[in-house]
């Protein structure tokens, strides 16, 4: 059995984002970038699989710039066995990485395809619903605990009313939520030897995919300053007097 694990290089979640000028973005020269979180937990519980002895190969995909090489690198350290990344300079909406990570599942046979829910960068939580629906394969998104039964995965996920149960058959698209797993650190010898394991680069244009964009983000602006002032309140009849006579909030 094989895991096909997508990774993106994101703003390390630390760091304090800033707005270009020109309100096209957000600054990403001379900015520490990192695995996106929700992508480390996927990450994770596929090499918890191949220790378990559940899969035999933990495959990783990325796509992006040459830089990218050093998110695989990570995920390589941790446990996995090889990567891919797709080398383009593009911004590519969900559709798109979609696309690029449906040809990969159906290349490599894969039997469990793990995302993180959402990239922190843009919040779409989008992408492997899409996937699952470009392969018409069963899916489980925001997983808090997965399980292998048979030629199945039992998998339990977060929902507004609580835990919801599902029993889906293989292969199958699987979204991590954090309460999954706590990713582990790689150590320096394993570092050092994801140094040495495969890591193949394809242009993105090898590929032949329609990859038309269909979203234009048309301005991006920080948030307001939140205003500094604290008012200390002596009793419950002061704080209700103060939310009545705040605009909006009763």
């Amino acid at each position: 059995m094989k895991v096909l694990v997508a990774v993106k290089r994101v703003i390390d979640y630390n760091v304090k984002i800033r707005v270009k000028q020109d309100n096209s973005g957000v600054e990403k020269e001379n900015v520490k970038m990192s695995m996106n979180p929700f992508d480390e937990i996927a990450v994770e519980e596929a090499i918890r699989l191949k220790e378990k002895n559940i899969v035999d190969e933990v495959v990783i995909v990325s796509i992006g710039m040459e830089s990218v090489q050093e998110t695989i690198r990570s995920a390589l350290a941790m446990g996995a066995d090889r990567g891919i990344l797709v080398k383009t300079d593009i911004e590519l909406e969900p559709l798109s990485v979609a696309k690029i990570l449906k040809h990969f599942v159906e290349k490599e046979k894969s039997n469990i395809t793990i995302l993180g829910k959402q990239a922190i960068d843009d919040d779409y939580n989008q992408t492997g619903q899409i996937l699952a629906g470009l392969l018409n394969y069963p899916q489980a998104t925001f997983a808090s605990k997965v399980v292998k039964q048979d030629n199945t995965m039992l998998v339990t996920r977060e929902i507004d009313g609580g835990l919801e149960t599902l029993k889906i058959n293989l292969p199958c698209i699987i979204t991590t939520d954090l309460r999954l797993n706590e990713p582990r650190y790689a150590s320096l010898p394993n570092i050092m030897k994801a140094k040495s394991k495969p890591l193949d680069t394809i242009e993105l244009k090898e590929l032949n995919l329609d990859l038309t964009n269909r979203l234009e983000i048309l301005e991006v602006k920080a948030p307001p300053e939140r205003g500094g002032s604290v008012k200390m309140l002596d009793n419950h009849g002061d704080l209700i007097d103060v939310l009545k006579n705040k605009e909006g909030i009763l």
